[in-house]
């Protein structure tokens, strides 16, 4: 697997992530363990979890694989802050309290003394100037080496960039993490740019459509997908009549390019202008496999076109008409 700089930062990681959103919950702690080897066997380093998938459980699983089963000086872990769980609901707080008490709370799950990437999970309410304080205090106090965020749209990345920028000595944001697919392309609108112009890393997360673009869905829905379990709300906004059609597409250029569908659909995703690295948040070992494959996938140009097109039109940035 190749490795790939985040935006202008010193940061390298690997050309996919793997995401952990599903463990502690869909992806039990054996699969998780043949989830991250297979993931390290095949060149990646970077791992993303988050202080709220499972209520810190995620965390912990990956914890005890660092502990058992890979060195942690073999991956860049990020992590993400600013969830809370309040009265059973989850709730976006970005003051400096909550965002250092997930730190602390993830560092301590981790089993780490240092995270590689540490990301603020969502904007909120809190004054931005206090959220990327907590930020700096993070990294200073060595506890941090390079800080991104998640889920931030254009103005809010520039607003970001630009006031880490504005005094020296300030942490700059490498990175946006934000969900980006064949069937998510609004991130092309005014996220990329500010991303861009601000020298940043672009990080899609579920970049297979939220598992749609696989195909699985094509001829209704498998018992043991997420559209019918507990993720349902999730995926139900792909199975549209629009979405459908991208599908059909992405099928038909698999079948003439001997490909399967998830590998065209994370090969168009991870060549897309500006990706740094696609996560990959397949749930089993199996999926992930068929995902790894995509590492030796070049899609042909006029294929790439033709899914842009079928998509919603020319990728910002994309040369057409490579020699």
């Amino acid at each position: 697997m190749q490795t790939r700089t985040v935006g202008r930062s010193g940061l390298e990681v690997s050309e996919f992530g793997l995401g952990t959103m599903t463990w502690g919950r869909d992806t039990s702690p054996e699969q998780a363990a043949e989830l991250l080897d297979s993931f390290v066997e095949a060149g990646g380093t970077l791992i993303d979890t988050a202080a709220a998938y499972g209520a810190g459980e995620a965390e912990r699983m990956l914890g005890r694989l660092l502990r058992d089963r890979v060195r942690r000086e073999r991956l860049v872990l990020a992590t993400k802050a600013g969830f809370v769980l309040r009265n059973g609901q989850r709730t976006v707080d970005t003051s400096a309290r909550a965002l250092l008490a997930d730190l602390d709370g993830s560092l301590r799950r981790l089993g780490t003394d240092h995270l590689d990437l540490w990301q603020v999970h969502a904007w909120g309410t809190a004054p931005i100037e206090e959220t990327l304080a907590a930020l700096d205090f993070a990294v200073s106090s060595g506890r941090v080496r390079y800080v991104g965020v998640s889920n931030f749209i254009g103005w809010q990345t520039a607003t970001a960039a630009t006031w880490q920028r504005a005094v020296p000595g300030r942490t700059p944001i490498v990175s946006n993490q934000v969900e980006y697919s064949l069937l998510a392309r609004r991130a092309e609108v005014e996220i990329a740019p500010a991303v861009r112009s601000a020298g940043m890393g672009l990080f899609p997360w579920s970049p297979l459509g939220r598992g749609v673009l696989s195909g699985k869905y094509r001829h209704g829905i498998p018992k043991d997908s997420r559209a019918a379990s507990h993720f349902a709300w999730f995926t139900e906004p792909y199975l549209d009549k629009r979405s459908r059609a991208v599908v059909e597409a992405v099928a038909r250029a698999a079948e003439g390019l001997e490909l399967s569908p998830t590998q065209v659909a994370l090969a168009w995703v991870r060549d897309a202008p500006g990706v740094t690295a696609p996560l990959l948040g397949a749930r089993t070992p199996r999926q992930l496999q068929e995902c790894l494959t995509t590492v030796e996938v070049r899609l042909p140009a006029e294929i790439t076109g033709a899914l842009d097109d079928v998509s919603g039109g020319p990728a910002q940035g994309r040369d057409r008409n490579p020699e």
